[in-house]
Order: C-alpha cells, then sequence, then structure tokens
C-alpha cells in the first residue's frame, strides 16, 4: 500500500497554492513494522526507522526535486491522474547485514529535508510487502516508487 499523509498533503497545497516553503530535497528512509505508516502520520520520530549502519544512512537516501530523481511525470487524461516516479533507489548491505540490528524493513517513506531527521515531516509512504533484511554484499533496490493523485 502507498499513499499521501495528511501532512504531505498540507504541504503540498501549502506550498502550491500559498507559496509555502518547500523541500530543496527529499529523503526516503526505512522504517519498521512497529508502526505502520498511515495517513495520520506527521513526523518520522513517530515511526521506527531502521538501525543506521552496514549501508544504510540515518534519515535515508537523498532525493532531488528534479526529472533526474523524479524521473517520470504523466498526465493520464483516460484514467484522470497526475503521476510522479521516483528513480529506483538501492542499499547495498555492506559489512554485514542490514539493517544490523532490530527488526528489518517494512516500508519506505518520502520525508522532507528538516535538518533534524527524527523532525522530517512524512509526505509518502510505501509498503514493502514484508520485513525486509538484506545479507552482506546485497541490494534492496525500490524501483519506480509512484506518487498519484486523482483529484
Amino acid at each position: 500500500m502507498a499513499g499521501f499523509t495528511n501532512r504531505g498533503k498540507y504541504r503540498m497545497l501549502q506550498g502550491w497554492y500559498r507559496a509555502g516553503s518547500v523541500p530543496t530535497t527529499f529523503y526516503m528512509a526505512l522504517v519498521t513494522s512497529a508502526t505502520a505508516p498511515d495517513v495520520d502520520i506527521n513526523t518520522l520520530s513517530q515511526l521506527t526507522e531502521i538501525a543506521a549502519g552496514n549501508g544504510y544512512t540515518s534519515g535515508g537516501i537523498a532525493v532531488a526535486r528534479n526529472s533526474t530523481d523524479f524521473d517520470v511525470l504523466t498526465e493520464d487524461d483516460t484514467n484522470d491522474r497526475a503521476l510522479v516516479q521516483i528513480k529506483d533507489l538501492v542499499w547495498t548491505a555492506s559489512g554485514g547485514s542490514l539493517p544490523g540490528s532490530g527488526s528489518g524493513a517494512r516500508h519506505a517513506v518520502l520525508t522532507d529535508d528538516n535538518g533534524t531527521v527524527g523532525s522530517r515531516d512524512v509526505m509518502q509512504f510505501f509498503s514493502l510487502g514484508s520485513d525486509r533484511t538484506i545479507s552482506d554484499t546485497q541490494t534492496l533496490t525500490l524501483q519506480n516508487c509512484e506518487i498519484r493523485l486523482t483529484e
């Protein structure tokens, strides 16, 4: 399951219609199943991020606001929607399994760029389907994470 958080909807409307601040960079972070992200999640601190180390950096992978990192943008008049896709994001386990301790990654969340990782607003969330632990030298790749607007 994937979707916008209410905070993500608010921030998007604020940025577009009221010229509010828009993140320079987004981040894709990996979180455990301890608390599933949903529409009411506001910040990363409300979730349990996987342990940093072994190829994972606290806060996740940076995703720039450009046509390289958001590599597909489509207006779909047949299905009455628009969508954007995020480039493939890859984490490689190094020096041990990823995460190095604790539960595996169950969800990915797209956040803003607040300097305090736990205070980052969660904009969208994506399910990985099951808990994921990656063995040393193996990779976890998120392909074509899609954000759709249907209203």
